[in-house]
């Protein structure tokens, strides 16, 4: 049985201006994007599309950007209307104190979904064909973002047996008992593993909106299994059958991906070369 190993949140302090890990966890995340992204110029069908269509660093650049505005508006607005929906009716402008803390992956996913549409429309480029070349650079991003969850301290598992050797004791959570480090086991699944698959099926030619469907998919069922080991939020507890708010909320992301993988198999279209 392990302690958590308390991490001071503050990485540098420099007079009144602190550096949080947590912040350098999501600089982290963007640069890693960068880079994968740069990477996947190199890739077909992006390497062979010429003209108007080609694409250059200055678009991984810009999906980045519209990619940030969206996680963090559609984060948190999810976190607001998925989570705490009658909370947030009753005191609208705290919606905005986004200092107090309150993000959602769903919600993050479904604005970075609605900024790469605007990206799309303006580029004048398939909507598929976007997401397709942003999704297997994404896992890593959220692989960071779940160390910053751990440095944090926060988003600790559930009760685990003192025989497991990698069981933890979070003080913070109120409990001196011991704990699944679930903020590990989804940086191991959501981020190592599903970027090792994404990326390697993303390598080989598919069709338009495969790539998507298979991050669906992949990141749905990860981290509906992942949340069997996590503490669910105390204001919610578990909700029908057992499940957790992350899990109800996999299940559409995991229908639609399977959805969109038939649909691309039987009548979708091959990337444009």
């Amino acid at each position: 049985m392990l302690m958590y190993p308390h991490i001071d949140p503050v990485a540098l302090q420099i007079g009144p201006l602190a550096i949080h890990w947590y912040g350098l966890t999501y600089l982290a995340a963007f640069g890693l994007f960068m880079w994968l992204g740069t990477l996947r110029l190199k890739h077909q069908p992006y390497a062979s599309l010429a003209g108007d269509q080609a694409w250059s660093r200055k678009d991984v650049e810009d999906i980045l950007f519209l990619g940030v505005l969206g996680v963090i508006l559609g984060g948190r607005l999810g976190y607001c209307f998925f989570y705490k929906p009658g909370y947030y009716a009753a005191h609208p402008l705290e919606i905005f104190q986004v200092w107090h803390g309150g993000m959602s992956f769903h919600g993050g996913m479904l604005g970075v979904g609605a900024a790469m549409v605007w990206y799309a429309w303006s580029r004048k480029r398939p909507w598929l064909q976007v997401v397709d070349f942003v999704a297997p650079c994404v896992p890593t991003g959220l692989a960071a973002g779940r160390v910053g969850n751990f440095i944090n301290g926060e988003l600790w598992g559930r009760f685990a047996s003192p025989d497991l050797p990698w069981a933890m004791v979070f003080p913070q959570s109120g409990s001196m008992q011991p704990r699944h480090p679930s903020q590990i086991y989804q940086f191991l699944l959501e981020g190592l593993l599903l970027f090792v698959l994404l990326w390697l099926y993303a390598r080989r030619p598919r069709k338009r909106g495969e790539v998507t469907a298979a991050f669906l998919v992949g990141y749905g069922c990860l981290r509906f299994i992942a949340e069997y080991f996590r503490e669910p939020d105390d204001f919610l507890g578990l909700l029908s059958l057992g499940l957790s708010m992350g899990q109800w909320l996999c299940l559409p992301m995991i229908a639609v991906g399977v959805g969109l993988w038939l649909w691309a198999r039987r009548k979708g279209v091959a990337h444009a070369r």
